[in-house]
């Protein structure tokens, strides 16, 4: 248990440039207190002591705006950074040196009983805001972006944006956990390549409606020497080939959005 505390201590110095001193941060960090006193509330739990432990989480909540139920698992080096509006649910499980902003939920999805909230694997990094709902597994080294709304697994090592949210990226290699905010926008892509096709379909529809007309074409036949005419649609199949390619992808992308990319 100590040791834990310990932990949990130390890791706000590692993540966040503003922690200056140990009464400062002991004093005035909502997270930390929230932890400290969820610790306590859990320990009652598991042997068994009713009510104190949710007077003491009810109590933490309205000190610090942290509500973490005293039956969730949350391992060392968790560190909730300002911590307003986090609700962490009964059954949820937070793997060691996870890293929680502000507003993040880990709940449930309905009334079920039994195990009804995320796991949330090791290094992880919530953003502000964040819903991770059901009984879902957030993989390790996952950076889930802000405002984002996780309904399905994660696999390790990925970035997850949107509502619902999407893969975007998919990587081996750690990422800075402080730079949550860097991340792609896969919302923008779509709508994006949209608009690409719309702009497509439009330029289609008014040669459609002009009238065909013939061009000539000073080629050469190698049996007789003599300027041939072809249709104009002809000479556009170079492009039309080009636009087709063009299609594909953005159909790739719209497909994985609509999709869920994986998730």
């Amino acid at each position: 248990m100590l040791s834990t505390l310990i932990a949990d201590f130390r890791i706000i110095f590692e993540r966040d440039p503003a922690a200056r001193n140990w009464l400062e941060v002991l004093f005035c960090y909502p997270g930390l207190q929230a932890l400290l006193l969820y610790r306590l509330a859990h320990w009652l739990h598991l042997i068994g002591i009713p009510f104190i432990p949710r007077l003491i989480s009810h109590i933490a909540r309205f000190f610090t705006g942290v509500e973490i139920h005293p039956g969730a698992t949350i391992g060392r080096g968790v560190f909730i950074d300002h911590g307003m509006g986090v609700v962490i649910g009964e059954t949820a499980i937070v793997g060691d040196y996870t890293l929680i902003y502000q507003g993040v939920t880990l709940g449930g999805t309905g009334k079920e009983c039994g195990k009804r909230h995320p796991t949330v694997g090791e290094n992880v990094v919530v953003g502000a805001g964040a819903k991770v709902l059901g009984n879902i597994q957030i993989g390790n080294n996952v950076r889930i972006g802000a405002g984002s709304v996780v309904l399905r697994d994660v696999p390790a090592d990925c970035t997850v944006v949107g509502v619902p949210g999407r893969i975007i990226y998919r990587s081996g290699v750690r990422v800075n956990p402080l730079e949550h905010g860097s991340l792609p926008d896969a919302e923008a892509q779509v709508i994006r390549a949209l608009v690409d096709r719309i702009e497509q379909l439009e330029q289609q529809i008014q040669h459609i409606q002009q009238p065909q007309q013939k061009v000539l074409v000073p080629f050469v036949n190698s049996s007789f020497q003599t300027p041939h005419i072809r249709d104009s649609q002809m000479l556009n199949d170079e492009t039309s080939s080009e636009t087709r390619t063009c299609c594909l992808l953005e159909n790739k992308v719209i497909e994985e959005f609509l999709d869920g990319s994986g998730i």
